[in-house]
């Protein structure tokens, strides 16, 4: 690890943080990831939990909730406290809710949404804000189906201010048919273009914004040039463990993850065993240089 990585990593885990109140927080890594304690998402938080739960995702950018028990109700009533969800056609999801996704892989599955690093949605013109997944049922052979993190903060940050300057000054086409390649994709997937470098709405700090998932090519180069500098950055979040926290699932947890400065990658290492989950969406804006 060079130098520019070590300082960047010594600056956030140094970050003063003031202490909670109301709930407790324990974080997974000094760099992203924390578990939340002393609340019981089934029941109304009260405007100081909120408060300090709104902080911890900020400040961990992924946050992790054990023990819940929740209806479907409560799972999207928890959402909307942060957002309004996202309501797809019923005939795009397996179920009739439109506001849920469930998250399913068993014995018959070929494949799994998530086995690369991306972050969801990025094709939209507004990308979602954050993603809630409730997961009931973990692998019966007790270990399998993690999900790895990643902080685009500090992926940025490890980049030399010469690649980070440069970077600031491109665009970058993300296409919602590249996680269908090989297969019969839906009509109408949205296509849009965002700036490389963006600035968090709420902290103002910069990330890193392209993903393996989604992201197809920048604008600005020829195609030779543009596959050469997204496959280093794909890379970049791969081969950095530093970067991620891994989240060992267990049933009744909720993750709640920011999807404006984060990626994410599920490890699909437990089939043919099953793992069942409901995602919420919460819908954001677009991402501004």
């Amino acid at each position: 690890m060079d130098q520019l990585a070590l300082k960047a990593i010594e600056r956030i885990a140094a970050e003063r943080r003031a202490p909670y109140q109301h709930i407790t927080v324990e974080r997974i890594t000094p760099i992203i990831g924390a578990e939340i304690g002393g609340v019981d998402l089934s029941q109304p938080l009260s405007d100081e939990q909120f408060t300090e739960i709104r902080r911890a995702f900020l400040e961990n950018h992924v946050v992790v909730f054990r023990d819940q028990h929740l209806t479907v109700d409560e799972h999207k009533a928890f959402g909307r406290l942060f957002g309004e969800l996202r309501a797809l056609p019923v005939e795009d999801i397996d179920g009739d809710d439109p506001e849920l996704v469930v998250i399913r892989a068993n014995a018959q599955s070929r494949y799994v949404a998530g086995e690369t690093w991306h972050t969801d949605g990025t094709a939209d013109l507004a990308p979602s804000m954050g993603s809630m997944l409730y997961v009931k049922e973990t692998p019966a052979i007790g270990t399998g189906g993690d999900t790895l993190f990643a902080n685009m903060h500090l992926a940025l940050e490890m980049l030399s201010p010469t690649m980070q300057q440069f970077l600031g000054e491109l665009t970058a086409i993300h296409d919602g048919a590249i996680p269908w390649k090989g297969y019969e994709a839906p009509a109408n997937l949205p296509k849009t273009e965002h700036p490389v470098v963006v600035r968090h709405p709420d902290t103002g700090r910069q990330t890193l914004f392209v993903n393996s998932g989604f992201t197809s090519h920048i604008v600005q180069l020829s195609g030779g040039e543009s596959q050469v500098l997204l496959n280093m950055l794909f890379d970049l979040v791969a081969r950095e463990p530093v970067l991620s926290c891994r989240v060992r699932w267990s049933p009744n947890t909720l993750v709640f993850w920011d999807n404006r400065c984060t990626q994410h990658h599920a490890v699909w290492d437990y089939f043919p065993h099953s793992r069942y989950g409901e995602r919420v969406t919460i819908l954001g804006t677009q991402p501004k240089a």
